[in-house]
């Protein structure tokens, strides 16, 4: 198995997304994929935009610094006044928006690809979306940390791959809303945070939770610890 190849900060990322962007069409013919393929024409998109973003918030981030010393000598008085402060305005020609998960959706781009016959370790490398290789978890003894918690009117049930997302598929998760239907499918969830919609009753309920890793659509592993919550009333 391969070690996560994505990189672990937004700066790592958003040049990774552009390395990936601006490298894959040299392949698309050899696998088969059209360039007007809609994964390929939304990750150049989501590239474009990310590189964008975490260049802006470094631009807010200087210019928050030069504001709080403007603040502290407008406050404190002494010294020499700091230069001239500007809010930063995005610039022009400013990459449009996209819809929200750029890094799942590059995921299953890379994930798709990794299931091409023809994509090659030298491929990947090309594309900075190559992992090294490692020993894989133990799939018998993974298991999922469960947290639930209430915000507003609905419960929240936060998990995550524990640190092998290489090798897991997704993850169930169970209730047992105490109506004598003992533990009942939730959901089947691919990214890590779920919101439970189910309306609360009208008198204080437990609901219990409980999560396990499936891969090639088979639980593996163990059920997380059970964890409970009062809702409603």
């Amino acid at each position: 198995m391969k070690s996560d190849y994505l990189e672990r900060d937004d700066e790592g990322r958003a040049q990774q997304f552009i390395v990936f962007r601006d490298n894959i069409g040299q392949f698309l013919v050899p696998l088969g994929i059209s360039a007007t393929d809609p994964d390929i024409i939304q990750q150049a998109a989501d590239a474009t935009r990310f590189r964008a973003m975490v260049d802006f918030q470094a631009t807010m981030q200087q210019a928050a610094k030069g504001w709080t010393a403007e603040k502290n000598y407008e406050r404190d008085g002494g010294g020499i006044a700091p230069g001239g402060q500007s809010v930063p305005v995005l610039p022009d020609k400013f990459p449009a928006a996209v819809p929200a998960g750029i890094t799942p959706r590059f995921r299953l781009l890379v994930k798709r690809l990794n299931g091409n016959p023809k994509f090659t370790d030298a491929m990947a490398k090309i594309l900075d979306v190559y992992g090294a290789d490692q020993p894989g978890p133990d799939l018998t003894t993974v298991q999922p940390d469960i947290e639930v918690v209430i915000s507003g009117n609905h419960t929240e049930v936060d998990w995550g791959w524990g640190g092998y997302v290489n090798y897991l598929d997704m993850c169930l998760i169970q209730v047992d809303r105490n109506d004598d239907k003992g533990f009942v499918d939730l959901c089947y969830d691919t990214t890590p945070g779920y919101n439970d919609t189910q309306p609360f009753p009208a008198t204080p309920t437990k609901w219990t939770y409980r999560a396990i890793y499936r891969v090639n659509d088979t639980n593996v592993g163990l059920w997380s610890k059970p964890v409970s919550i009062i809702v409603g009333g």
